[in-house]
């Protein structure tokens, strides 16, 4: 799954839209195998970006490595940043490799993040199962195994990405089924 958009990252991991429109590719419950690649700097080209480290890396050459990714990366991520590209914090930027800049590199352009779980279902946004919709007559939101029950929204197994599909789901399905059990007799 590719896609492009906002990402947090949290006290706990990732979240934000991608995260969440992510989740439903995630269809084994175990989640172990599963890995996150971010490109940090969407806007620029591998070449672009090793022409803008060479540039940084020049014109603050004296600099630790950890003080010389200010402008690259928000603050609370250059540790971490730093951790995964096993090169020292203390290190000069005069003093990186063509081999460690392309290790920089690659972590700017490709940043990994292992996935090893969810967070509980008393935080989930949305959240997959509910009644089957092939026992449910869409025209009316009637169920076809009981008479005179409706059913909208979250209660159905229905789910899609973020950015207002489940609240239109949610909107259509009550409307649909408010309307239709006003009418039954």
């Amino acid at each position: 799954y590719e896609d492009f958009g906002e990402l947090l990252f949290t006290h706990f991991g990732v979240s934000g839209p991608t995260v969440l429109s992510a989740s439903a590719h995630l269809k084994d419950s175990s989640l172990k195998g599963f890995r996150i690649h971010i490109d940090l700097k969407p806007a620029l080209s591998r070449d672009a970006l090793d022409k803008r480290l060479l540039s940084d890396f020049s014109q603050y050459a004296n600099r630790n490595f950890s003080n010389g990714l200010e402008a690259l990366l928000p603050q609370k991520m250059i540790p971490v940043f730093i951790k995964k590209t096993g090169i020292e914090a203390h290190r000069k930027l005069n003093s990186i490799t063509r081999e460690e800049r392309h290790i920089i590199l690659e972590h700017l352009k490709s940043f990994s993040i292992n996935i090893d779980g969810r967070r509980p279902i008393e935080e989930a946004i949305v959240t997959r199962g509910g009644v089957c919709v092939k026992e449910i007559q869409p025209s009316s939101m009637a169920s076809k195994l009981c008479k005179g029950l409706y059913f909208a929204g979250e209660i159905l197994d229905l789910d899609a990405y973020t950015g207002g599909f489940n609240l239109q789901i949610a909107f259509s399905t009550g409307y649909v089924a408010g309307l239709s059990a006003s009418l039954f007799d």
